[in-house]
């Protein structure tokens, strides 16, 4: 399905991040990342990540410590956290973004389309940068030598990406950056609503001003390529976007199994914190919450629209009938 000369009139107008050059952190932050020289004052109150992101916590095991091992848990995850944005950023969206600002899909798009690719590349390259820099300080306080370790997440969307046909390669790196950036916004405005240490709210405040904008822009380029893929892509991108939900919300076992021996957890402890995190109906469900502002994009660019993709998505427990 291709676009009229009028309907890239219109598209034209809409792809910006609006005010880049005076919005975007890499433009206007003043914030410099480095740990407070008040940290242990602050982490009597505040935590390194959110509490509420880490429901184990909670078990009992864990509050029948002190609560220097919640904050060492707390800065496993921020660390664990910030080494696998350095790697999404730069090495997975940032692919994405260059799917968009070369042409790779074969469509036609406008120019200011690619403009804005261009400097949502360099925002993700400066957020890969600071995530960088902050884990680095935390691994050093707390002398964490064996980091980075290579995220069960990033290594689930390789794969796909690899398995993917040479043909819907580039459909597959565009879906990848697309379900990312849809989904992260919502993450970063959960976390910011607890108070954490001041640098790490301060990085995540910024990081999200930019990711909302960036949240639209995918939404509005989605909508675009949808109107304009052929009738294989629209089957082969509802098949791919399946796998690539699941891939974002799939536990990574291996990591937390590891950071919670690390502070001295029994093996049956680890193995009934983990056993509430892999359940598969859980994972649904944090699907259809997080990924909210996916779906709501699906919808607005007619993908529901297909009775095939509605059956796919039903299927797999992602939408209701």
């Amino acid at each position: 399905m291709n676009s009229s000369p009028n309907d890239r009139i219109m598209w034209a107008r809409r792809f910006t991040l609006g005010d880049w050059n005076t919005r975007s952190s890499v433009r206007s932050s003043e914030h410099c990342y480095l740990l407070p020289s008040d940290l242990n004052e602050q982490l009597e109150t505040r935590y390194w990540f959110p509490p509420a992101f880490l429901f184990y916590l909670n078990h009992p095991a864990i509050k029948a410590k002190n609560k220097a091992i919640a904050q060492r848990l707390s800065a496993n995850h921020l660390v664990h956290f910030l080494d696998y944005t350095t790697l999404l950023e730069h090495r997975i969206v940032n692919r994405s973004v260059e799917i968009i600002a070369h042409d790779e899909l074969g469509i036609a798009i406008p120019t200011r389309m690619k403009t804005a690719a261009l400097q949502l590349y360099t925002d993700e390259g400066y957020h890969a940068l600071f995530s960088s820099n902050l884990a680095e300080q935390i691994a050093d306080l707390y002398g964490m030598t064996d980091r980075p370790v290579m995220p069960l997440r990033i290594t689930r969307l390789n794969e796909l990406i690899d398995r993917t046909s040479t043909k819907h390669k580039a459909l597959v790196w565009f879906l990848v950056g697309f379900v990312s950036e849809t989904i992260i916004a919502k993450e970063l405005l959960e976390a910011c609503r607890d108070v954490l240490v001041s640098t790490v709210q301060e990085m995540l405040r910024d990081h999200l001003a930019d990711e909302a904008r960036h949240s639209r822009y995918f939404c509005e380029v989605f909508h675009y390529f949808w109107q304009n893929f052929s009738g294989v892509q629209r089957a082969e991108a509802a098949k791919l976007l399946i796998e690539i939900l699941l891939i974002f919300f799939e536990t990574d076992e291996c990591w937390i199994s590891g950071s919670l021996r690390s502070v001295g957890l029994s093996e049956k402890s680890v193995a009934q914190i983990i056993a509430c995190m892999s359940d598969e109906h859980a994972r649904l469900l944090r699907i259809r919450s997080s990924a909210s502002a996916t779906f709501q994009a699906l919808k607005e660019a007619g993908f529901f629209d297909l009775p095939t993709n509605r059956q796919l998505f039903s299927q797999a427990g992602l939408i209701d009938e």
